[in-house]
């Protein structure tokens, strides 16, 4: 790892929307606004064109990218995925595991294969990037961040085995700090709060659908913030955990929710400016 405040050579899951869409595009900005050189990006997604364009795009701030079609379910093609990262930059830096799906509906009501493929893009993925990220990172003195939620800490119903992933996700990333430590490894978690993604366009992203707006309204309202989450909001706070200017961090789960978490005794408590009534009528009036 190297004195910049941002790593140069990064693998990034889920990397043609949403969060990983930011980190990368805000990596290879401040790269370039430090004088870094040349920021070299390994641009994971199943979507192939979306990475594409991505690349094409970066390309214009001096990025090298890599972009490569991969499904995170597929146990040998991530580990493959890292391999070729590693070869065409001859290292790694960071590995930014962001990727993420989520399975909805009742536990009773949910299939054995949803709540597998939840585990194996939430969780294994992280296993199977990071182990074979390894031997790369440990020569750089790198760090691991993941995305987790803070569904991990709160059961979202009906989110299924989201919540569930999510925690699993959490303390993965928590052993991977106290084991690998010891090689100048550093591992951390983000856990958004509701952000405005592709993901959440359906529950509140859509500014054109009553629903949504009205769900958007009512989340605003309970959030200290008052406001919904950005991808550049997360994307922020994993390029700071996965840089050195977090040089002795490991091991956190850092939210980036606005305060939401923050809430669950003053909403139940009925706490001034946090009753119900208070908050459907702010809700309705925005």
């Amino acid at each position: 790892m190297n004195d910049l405040e941002v790593p140069v050579r990064y693998v990034i899951t889920g990397a043609g929307s949403g969060i990983g869409h930011a980190v990368a595009t805000l990596a290879a900005r401040a790269a370039g606004s430090d004088g870094a050189g040349q920021v070299r990006l390994a641009l994971l997604d199943r979507d192939a064109d979306s990475i594409r364009s991505l690349a094409s795009e970066l390309r214009g701030t001096g990025a090298d990218c890599l972009p490569v079609a991969v499904d995170l379910s597929d146990p040998s093609a991530v580990g493959e995925a890292v391999e070729e990262a590693v070869s065409v930059f001859g290292g790694l830096d960071a590995l930014v595991s962001n990727a993420g799906i989520s399975s909805v509906g009742a536990i009773e009501d949910l299939s054995l294969d949803a709540y597998q493929r939840t585990f194996d893009v939430n969780t294994r993925a992280t296993f199977l990037l990071a182990r074979a990220a390894f031997p790369a990172l440990r020569d750089s003195r790198g760090s691991i961040v993941a995305t987790a939620s803070i569904s991990a800490t709160h059961p979202t119903p009906p989110l299924g085995m989201y919540s569930a992933s999510k925690a699993a996700l959490r303390v993965m990333v928590q052993q991977m700090a106290v084991e690998w430590g010891r090689y100048g490894i550093r591992a951390n978690c983000v856990s958004p709060g509701p952000t405005d993604t592709g993901l959440t366009r359906g529950s509140f992203g859509d500014r054109e659908d009553a629903a949504a707006k009205a769900n958007r309204r009512y989340r605003e309202a309970v959030s200290p913030m008052r406001k919904i989450g950005r991808a550049e909001d997360i994307a922020q706070a994993v390029l700071f955990l996965a840089g050195p200017r977090a040089g002795h961090i490991t091991g956190v789960d850092l939210p980036v929710d606005g305060g939401l978490s923050l809430t669950v005794m003053p909403l139940t408590g009925g706490t001034p400016g946090y009753r119900l009534d208070e908050i459907a009528q702010e809700a309705t009036s925005r």
